[in-house]
């Protein structure tokens, strides 16, 4: 058998200290997981957070960010990324960090206008969460490396100044509870991405801009709106 035409090559993030890739296969994303960032988006914090996708090729490791067509208002969220080495269905929260490649710092592009409409409408998100460029990340650096996935600082500057700042453990779900209830949706696998929420603190780019993104004991990630 052969393809009808060359496929797209498989998007993938590099492995810090390696010359190995990881193969992506679905980025999967939590809202409202920060309690000070869902009062900022005008949430209620007794609702349990919820999850959406980006695209697998929404990716990208080059520290750069082409500002997207159709919209005026793109907004920056730094998150922690959570890399899986395996998957399954119905995990239990004790068994899931054993699923665990690595971690990396990301940042969830939301094109805000188009998501304000959507929500206006109740339509789906993916014209403000799942276009080309939507998830700048760092390397990957290997579970083993990174001594306490729990808790450390988190934030986010602007052109040197300070626009996002938290600690991971504010998150309202943590990493082994995202794992278990996405793993009673979907069939979760090697190669899937979970950006595991934000801060409060979230605000507007334009072109020109640098992003600066912190996570404790992963690292950190610039990248230019270009």
């Amino acid at each position: 058998m052969t393809y009808a035409f060359t496929p797209t090559p498989l998007p993938t993030l590099p492995v810090k200290g390696t010359d190995k890739l990881f193969p992506i296969h679905r980025i999967y994303c939590v809202g409202r997981n920060y309690a000070e960032h869902t009062k900022e988006m005008g949430g209620d914090t007794k609702d349990p957070p919820f999850f959406f996708q980006k695209n697998a090729d929404s990716a990208r490791s080059d520290g750069k960010f082409p500002y997207p067509s159709n919209t005026s208002n793109v907004h920056f969220e730094v998150e922690l990324v959570v890399a899986l080495k395996s998957g399954g269905v119905n995990i239990k929260p004790e068994a899931a960090m054993s699923h665990v490649f690595g971690y990396g710092v990301g940042i969830d592009m939301t094109r805000r206008d188009l998501q304000d409409v959507a929500k206006k409408l109740a339509r789906p998100w993916e014209v403000a969460k799942a276009f080309e460029d939507a998830a700048p990340c760092t390397a990957l650096v290997p579970a083993e490396s990174v001594k306490d996935s729990t808790k450390g600082a988190i934030w986010l500057d602007v052109n040197g100044q300070r626009k996002q700042t938290g600690d991971l453990n504010q998150m309202i779900w943590d990493i082994p509870n995202q794992i278990a209830f996405l793993s009673t949706l979907f069939e979760l696998k090697a190669g899937d991405l979970i950006f595991t929420g934000t801060p409060a603190g979230v605000g507007a780019i334009k072109k020109g801009d640098v992003m600066r993104a912190h996570v404790d004991g992963v690292g950190d990630l610039e990248v230019a709106v270009i």
